[in-house]
């Protein structure tokens, strides 16, 4: 790994077209920006040239997330960089932690929303489903058949998701007591087919 860091700094590597080599604070940056949020995009606010390197270098951010136990996953088409943990991997994400009953029923919520908005061809060119958290909480009541989070704590969880590039919230209604939300493509990364799996399986068990 250090051979292949060191080549990039070094100008060994070509450099995206147009833009010159990261230097080794740039690269490490990079790699910690896509390590915390797990998700990023072209247009992810304050992380730089993180996406453009992740993108370019994807063979070495590829190998060095692999020896973390993460597969990396370039989506030129949603121009998003994820990380998911390997199949095989032990689990060190957030998802890997024990989720408050609260955060997965938003999170399930949030995944349906968005493959109906998919199925319904809803989606836009950019890969983004438009719902409103009005929608969230019925989905809770319907489906999950649960109280949904009281107002102040729904915004609470949904920031935490839209941290970890799964959504981005727009200015809510004071008057309607709404807040409309972009739902991206990285929430089938957070709320994954494995995960969904798991919370069947707990669900089945008894334990959610």
């Amino acid at each position: 790994m250090l051979e292949g860091f060191r080549a990039i700094i070094d100008g060994d590597e070509p450099a995206p077209p147009g833009a010159r080599a990261p230097d080794a604070e740039e690269l490490s940056r990079a790699l910690q920006v896509l390590l915390k949020g797990q998700v990023i995009y072209a247009d992810t606010p304050n992380i730089g040239r993180s996406y453009e390197l992740a993108r370019h270098y994807a063979p070495f951010f590829t190998d060095y997330f692999a020896c973390l136990g993460y597969a990396l996953t370039v989506s030129h088409r949603d121009q998003m960089v994820s990380l998911s943990p390997a199949a095989d991997a032990p689990r060190h994400d957030i998802m890997s932690e024990r989720l408050r009953k609260d955060e997965t029923l938003v999170l399930l919520a949030l995944r349906l929303l968005y493959e109906e908005g998919l199925r319904d061809h809803r989606v836009g060119t950019d890969g983004i489903v438009e719902c409103t958290t009005d929608e969230i909480v019925e989905k809770i009541r319907t489906v999950a058949r649960n109280e949904p989070p009281e107002e102040g704590r729904l915004a609470d969880i949904l920031r935490l998701y839209a941290r970890r590039g799964g959504l981005r919230l727009g200015e809510r209604d004071r008057v309607e007591r709404v807040t409309p939300l972009a739902l991206l493509p990285g929430v089938a990364v957070l709320a994954s087919d494995a995960w969904l799996e798991r919370l069947r399986a707990w669900t089945e068990a008894g334990e959610v």
